[in-house]
């Protein structure tokens, strides 16, 4: 056999001196196998390496492969990481293992890549829907027994189980701690595009916050940005304004970066922060930053038991299970408004 070439069943047989048939039924223990033929292809196995191929076995005889399929939009952002660290932890004990692969939040390639994961007929399939992506191509699939769970974000076109978090809830929470501390022009900071299902409900939670104060919508101090830089120059803008705001609230984690480095940029200290999302290192920065956190690690957890629950046989009604965020207060967001903004 040639050093470069991935050892093959033939090259197993031929190493036992039987047929590759004989060798399949071994490793699959679905055939008649002496106890010293079994032993030697055991020992051949393992002294070439070989693998088996388990996908083209599973779609030979049928059934699924043991893997997960997962759709994220962005493989960089540690809130995603830490979902899919969760459901890989939940999953191991089962057998199953997870593939991952990100759409960049374009529907076409949340598409291809789940049609690559169904083309290996994986065991469960988890997506972080993309805005304007249609799911209704999963219908049969899902119909057949394919456990689907929606993560972040509800799908559409697919009755299936969805795992979010308490956006508006969360977001009402954070603005409403701002107000308490005097705040009364607060900077919305939210993510593009405007259409996003997260964006929309902490956008509901801001105006929600502002209207139980009675305080105005004022649409200038409502804007959006997709990555640090766009944050940064978005908050700038608004420090710039006329009649500024006096705190910000931040509709991310990757929005709450761009804010507080525009602010340390411009030596702004008076200015109150709370962010929708924790922020790696959030303590050490000054003031240390409060957030309404998520719990990424039970939003993958939760959705990894109900994907498991559909495998194992429930066919109750696809449900929407929504994971509670916290207000984690830490200095940033306690900034008093200034006295004049109170007269």
């Amino acid at each position: 056999m040639a050093a470069n070439r991935r050892p093959t069943l033939a090259d197993v047989a031929r190493e036992v001196g039987v047929s590759a048939k004989t060798v399949s039924r071994v490793l699959n223990e679905d055939g008649p196998a002496s106890p010293r033929t079994r032993e030697q292809v055991l020992a051949a196995v393992a002294k070439l390496g070989f693998q088996p191929n388990l996908m083209a076995r599973n779609i030979r005889v049928g059934g699924p492969d043991t893997t997960i399929g997962l759709v994220i939009p962005d493989l960089g952002n540690p809130f995603f990481g830490a979902v899919a660290r969760s459901i890989e932890d939940t999953v191991r004990d089962r057998g199953l293992t997870l593939l991952m692969g990100s759409s960049a939040d374009d529907p076409d390639r949340e598409r291809a890549l789940t049609d690559k994961f169904l083309a290996r007929r994986i065991s469960i399939l988890m997506v972080v829907p993309s805005v304007g992506a249609d799911h209704s191509h999963l219908k049969t699939h899902r119909a057949t027994g394919l456990p689907v769970v929606f993560l972040d974000r509800p799908g559409v076109g697919l009755a299936t189980d969805s795992v979010v978090s308490s956006n508006r809830t969360g977001a009402h929470e954070g603005v409403t701690h701002l107000i308490a501390h005097g705040h009364r022009r607060i900077g919305f900071i939210g993510d593009l595009p405007t259409t996003l299902y997260t964006r929309r409900e902490r956008l509901a939670g801001y105006r929600a916050a502002l209207q139980e104060a009675d305080l105005p919508a004022d649409r200038s101090l409502v804007t959006s940005a997709h990555d640090q830089h766009g944050a940064s120059a978005a908050t700038a803008q608004f420090l710039g304004l006329a009649d500024p705001p006096t705190a910000l609230f931040a509709g991310n984690n990757i929005v709450a970066l761009g804010i507080v480095t525009e602010l340390a940029r411009s030596n702004r200290r008076d200015v109150a922060v709370v962010a929708f999302d924790d922020v790696e290192l959030a303590e050490a920065l000054e003031p240390a930053l409060t957030v309404v956190a998520q719990d990424p690690e039970e939003i993958g957890r939760t959705a990894a038991t109900t994907a498991l629950a559909r495998l194992d046989g429930d066919r109750s009604r696809a449900r929407t299970i929504i994971v509670p965020t916290r207000l984690i207060v830490r200095g940033s967001g306690e900034h008093p408004a200034p006295v004049l903004q109170e007269a």
